[in-house]
Formats: C-alpha cells, structure tokens, sequence
C-alpha cells in the first residue's frame, strides 16, 4: 500500500542505497496475481480518470480534447547510448541502468512522455487487466495537468518516474535550468502522490553529467531502456508487437510511449504483446528502491 508521506528513516536509507551501488540497492516486484492490487474504489469528491475505450487504430488524435499535448512533438533518439563521463563522487552514476540482469524471466514495461488523457487510461486498464504492474516516466507540465492519473498509476502499484518538466534536450540546459526541470517534475509527483520519485529518464535518452549529479541530489536513479518499440513513428501496431516479443529477454527494459503524439499503435499493441509475455513464462515487473 503507498505510503502517504515519506518517513524520515526511508529518507536516510535511500541515501545509504544510493552510495552502496545499482547492484545491492535494485530489487523486482514479480507480478503476482495473489498480491497484486486491484485498483480501490476513489473516495468521494475524486474526479474519475477519462474512460477506458478503445481507441481508433489509425485516427489522429482528436482536436480541442482535455489532455491535448503542448506545441512539441516528443520524438526520441533512436539508439542513443549515453557516453561514458568522468568518474564523480559517490553516490552519483556515470552511466543509466539499461537493463535488470540476473532476475530471471523478467521484463519491465516502461511509458514515457504522459499521463495523456486519451492513451493513458487505455493503457492502465490493459495492466488492470493482466494483474501487472508496469513504470510511467511522466512528464512534469502533462503531470500537473492530469493528477488524477498520477494517482490511478500509483493506485495500481505502478512506477511513477521523472521525465522533465517539458522533455528539453537536458545536455543544452545549464545546471540550473536542468535542476528546475527535474526537481519541478518531483514536486508535482511528490505533490499529488505523498512521496516523491525514485527514478528519472532523460529526455531522448540524453544523459550528461550534471543530469546524473542533480538526479543523484533529488534521490532518483537513472533508467534507460533495453529494447525501443520506436512506437513514437507510428510504424504500425503488428510491427510494434513484434519488436517487443524479438527482444523480450530476462531483465530487459521495454520503452514504449503514452503521450506525445497519436499513441493509439502503443494501446492495441499493448493488448497484444503482454499477455504473449506472460504465456512465454515472463513476469512483467517494476523496480523498487528499498
């Protein structure tokens, strides 16, 4: 169950995680049908999440709808590695985590750039549905608009991870631009949710140092990905699908989109790949930091 704040003893054990390193500091929530909670009922007075319909497969998104994106396009660098940065003081990293090894057949579904009104919602009741729980980096200005699924994600016991406030290219901002961007992403989560993020991704997959220093100073770790569905070109639902299922691997982390454009490829795909996943014996899993 989430804690409504975040007790000052979790604080401290937070920061001894982060200076003792990824390997000791990471475990896997196993999706588990027997444990994993259905989403409560909102207390009264809540305004409900927009409905979960599915979408037209091709249609464009709707003009003037609630939850319309901001002026850019959210388009990610496909195949971007981060570079490899001088050595900085513990407990700051110098590279992402890009996968979860040694946890047996485990995959993380990851979802960046929402919460988005149109998608979003699709794509939690898709997760409802399959007893799984999934990470949603989101992005600030989407978040504060949209804190009624912030807090669907954190009923159903998904991640919620940083994003930025409004997906810059983090290696152009200066540290103070790049501290606003983050920590005010922070505030909202921590804001609406009781407690704060945990884990961040760069927008585009572009990490500097400073990005690593200040996420290092705000108490998130950084999450990369295994395998991009590249679902942000529309390529199609059947070939998102197979993206998925070619990479699927134990300890991948799949990046996929809930916002940012016409995600609709992203919710059938969605529909398809997961319970394919769960056939082929893998357990869809979300990181926790204890």
């Amino acid at each position: 169950m989430r804690s409504d704040h975040l007790r000052p003893d979790r604080r401290t054990l937070l920061k001894v995680a982060l200076g003792l390193g990824a390997a000791a500091t990471v475990h896997l929530i196993a999706a588990d049908p027997a444990s994993t909670p259905s989403r409560p009922a909102r207390a009264a007075g809540t305004p409900p999440a927009a409905a979960a319909g599915p979408p037209a497969a091709a249609a464009g998104p709707p003009a003037g709808l609630p939850g319309r994106p901001p002026a850019y396009r959210l388009q990610p660098m496909t195949g971007a590695t981060p570079p490899r940065f001088r050595p900085a003081a513990p407990p700051v990293r110098t590279r992402p985590f890009e996968k979860l090894p040694d946890l047996g057949r485990s995959v993380v579904l990851t979802f960046d750039d929402g919460p988005d009104a149109r998608y979003t919602p699709d794509i939690l009741a898709t997760l409802r549905k399959h007893r799984v729980r999934a990470m949603f980096f989101v992005c600030g200005e989407m978040a504060d608009t949209h804190r009624d699924l912030l807090r669907e994600m954190a009923d159903d016991g998904h991640v919620v991870g940083n994003h930025s406030w409004s997906h810059p290219l983090i290696p152009g901002l200066s540290r103070a631009a790049i501290r606003d961007e983050l920590g005010r992403t922070s505030e909202v989560v921590d804001a609406t949710l009781g407690t704060a993020p945990l884990w961040y991704r760069a927008p585009y997959g572009a990490w500097n140092r400073n990005s690593f220093e200040i996420g290092a100073d705000l108490g998130m770790e950084p999450m990369a990905w295994t395998v991009d569905t590249l679902d942000w070109t529309t390529p199609g639902t059947d070939t998102i699908v197979r993206r998925v299922l070619d990479g699927a691997a134990p300890g991948v982390v799949v990046l996929s989109h809930d916002a940012g454009g016409n995600r609709s490829q992203s919710v059938a795909a969605l529909r398809r790949y997961l319970p394919r996943l769960i056939d082929e014996g893998y357990r869809v899993t979300v990181p926790q930091r204890v």
